[in-house]
């Protein structure tokens, strides 16, 4: 058996797999809280990880305890970018800042005054959301905690080092830091020079496929496991689910449907992308990259219309059917996090534009599909300038369940979609592949295979003209939204 983490900005996945990659257990913890006390800021507890996987692996024991004890291998699996510091003692100094925290945006500036070279070394440009920004924002504005910073690690690492005492981390996850050389696969020491910081701050490196130590005894003995598994590298959330779908050979892709919207696309080579917002990173596969886009807020947009029109956002979506209608005259835009790509603009918010005494819940939901939509294709449109090609997509998160949605993507990208069986849960499954792999020996092409594909979405091509007039409308107030969200932070409008 073999065992994946993942952990969610809203709560704990964890599966059990068997030899031949069925899935035997799953458990989830309880909803995690982000904590935001300041406009921008976002937050968590790292205590609240830890209880969540222990709560979730207490409950895999309670109902899968034989299973839970022939675990062999254990891969992890987590959000991205979160910056989780650590006194000399391995206690955290303060919450980690999450990857949807948007208030370095002067940090992001400072860095490439600092480290011209950046975007080349990076494979990027700074945005916000990345981990060394975060470390300069804390050397900037909370100096007595960041003098005491003894290691740095992201949100799964910290599991890590709970699970088996190791500050170890994998590529993918950590070629999103902004401090490695992403195309050498190694910390870059002109990008932690650049935010102050040290390599005895960083953990030891791994390519995802690797082991990175053992499960402790004492919590082996815990969950009634019989000896004490390896846990392998693993790598962010966004690399195993590519893992989980067997996304590792140059041009095939995913489009993630969770909290937060993601485009993500296999290469062979590191290709940065220095004009846009667009990461280039490392995967959790030797030997090969990715190119990846993020939209802050996805499925999140949905539940927050949810909770303005006190309705479930099932019910919400299930009102519009299978069958794709003609854009919304009103127009939404998604940024309620701010934009972090392709666009690097963290002081943009949402919008509803064009709103009637007629615009009921059916108009707005599918305004908000349609704007979640739109930020997606100007991310695929980015990944495009750059030589980037889109010919299908594996669709994967829990907004992947509606047929409707997943119609309008593909109608917009002009691209078909794949959904895969048990897409909701393909960072834990990719995890616990890597976890397969690490303790098996087994190769990477025999184990990181292709799922079987539930159901596929085609373009309609008779409303592809029309959602190519709203996208360009769409695109046409981004500047004035932007313009009227600065004002109102200024107390100007």
């Amino acid at each position: 058996m073999y065992l994946g983490i993942d952990l969610g900005t809203s709560g704990v996945k964890s599966i059990l797999i068997d030899d031949d990659q069925t899935i035997v257990g799953e458990q989830s913890s309880r909803p995690l809280e982000i904590s935001r006390p300041h406009r921008c800021w976002s937050e968590q507890d790292p205590d609240l990880w830890w209880n969540a996987v222990c709560e979730s692996l207490d409950g895999l024991a309670a109902h899968h305890g034989p299973a839970l004890a022939s675990v062999r291998g254990i891969g992890l699996s987590g959000q991205m970018y979160g910056a989780t510091v650590l006194d000399a003692s391995d206690k955290p100094l303060r919450p980690a800042i999450l990857w949807n925290d948007t208030r370095t945006e002067k940090q992001c500036a400072d860095l490439e005054v600092r480290a011209p070279d950046v975007r080349r070394i990076a494979g990027r440009k700074p945005t916000p959301g990345v981990t060394a920004t975060k470390l300069a924002w804390l050397r900037d504005n909370e100096p007595h905690v960041f003098d005491q910073v003894a290691h740095v690690l992201l949100p799964k690492d910290y599991i890590r080092l709970m699970l088996s005492g190791d500050k170890a981390s994998d590529m993918a996850d950590s070629s999103g830091t902004m401090w490695m050389d992403v195309a050498a696969r190694t910390w870059s020491d002109t990008l932690l020079d650049a935010t102050d910081m040290r390599r005895s701050q960083m953990p030891t490196l791994y390519e995802g496929t690797e082991a990175t130590g053992l499960l402790r005894g004492q919590l082996a003995d815990r969950w009634g496991i019989k000896r004490r598994p390896v846990i392998a590298a693993g790598g962010g959330d966004n690399a195993c689910g590519a893992c989980g779908t067997g996304v590792i050979h140059d041009g095939e892709g995913t489009l993630s449907l969770g909290t937060s919207g993601v485009l993500f696309v296999a290469m062979n080579n590191a290709r940065p992308s220095p004009d846009h917002a667009i990461e280039t990173l490392c995967h959790s596969v030797p030997g090969v990259w990715h190119q990846m886009s993020v939209i802050l807020s996805a499925t999140s947009c949905v539940n927050w219309l949810a909770r303005l029109v006190k309705r479930p956002a099932a019910d919400l979506v299930a009102e519009l059917g299978t069958v794709l209608q003609a854009p919304s005259s009103v127009v939404f835009v998604p940024f309620l996090d701010g934009c972090w790509s392709p666009r690097n603009n963290a002081e943009i918010r949402g919008a509803l534009i064009g709103l009637q005494h007629s615009s009921g819940d059916e108009e707005l939901t599918r305004a908000v599909l349609q704007g979640v939509a739109f930020a997606l294709l100007e991310c695929a449109d980015a990944f495009r300038t750059t030589g980037t090609s889109i010919d299908t997509l594996l669709a994967i998160g829990g907004g992947s369940r509606s047929d409707v949605w997943l119609s309008m993507i593909s109608t917009c990208f002009g691209v078909e979609l794949r959904v895969p069986e048990a897409s909701e849960l393909g960072a834990a499954f990719g995890a616990a592949r890597l976890g397969m792999i690490a303790s098996t020996g087994a190769d990477v092409s025999d184990v990181l295979t292709p799922p079987k594909i539930n159901r596929t979405i085609s373009p309609v091509r008779d409303l592809a003209r029309a959602y190519s007039d709203a996208y360009r409308t769409w695109l046409s107030v981004i500047p004035e939204v932007r313009r009227v969200s600065l004002a109102v932070r200024a107390g100007t409008a």
